[in-house]
């Protein structure tokens, strides 16, 4: 199961797990995940779970940022398309940061995301 921890000094204060095949992230009260924070945009990112093409039983994780306004940071790296997310990258929305956590990430499922490119 993968999630998303949210971290405050370094500490988690809030987890978020991914169960869907899309995870809505922003500060609409619609979203999957709403942070009611001035720095998150209404309707701010976007996670999708792909499965693996080349790994059975195997599901990637995604983060699309949907236009905000102060943008979807991936280990302090603005992203400006989809992004692959790799347990323990630090995912900063907005101002907010998260960890992003896949207890079932291999390091087989690595090794076929680079013979990919």
């Amino acid at each position: 199961m993968a999630a998303l921890s949210q971290l405050v000094d370094n500490v988690v204060v809030h987890t978020f797990e991914l169960t869907g095949p899309q995870t809505r992230v922003g500060r609409h009260p619609d979203n999957d995940i709403c942070i009611d924070e001035l720095s998150v945009s209404s309707r701010h990112a976007l996670i999708e779970a792909v499965v693996n093409s080349y790994l059975n039983d195997t599901v990637d994780y995604y983060i699309n940022d949907r236009d905000s306004t102060n943008g979807t940071f991936i280990n302090d790296v603005r992203i400006q398309d989809r992004q692959r997310l790799n347990s323990h990258d630090l995912v900063r929305i907005g101002w907010n940061l998260f960890r992003f956590v896949d207890e079932d990430e291999s390091s087989l499922e690595k090794t076929a995301y680079i013979l990919e490119e």
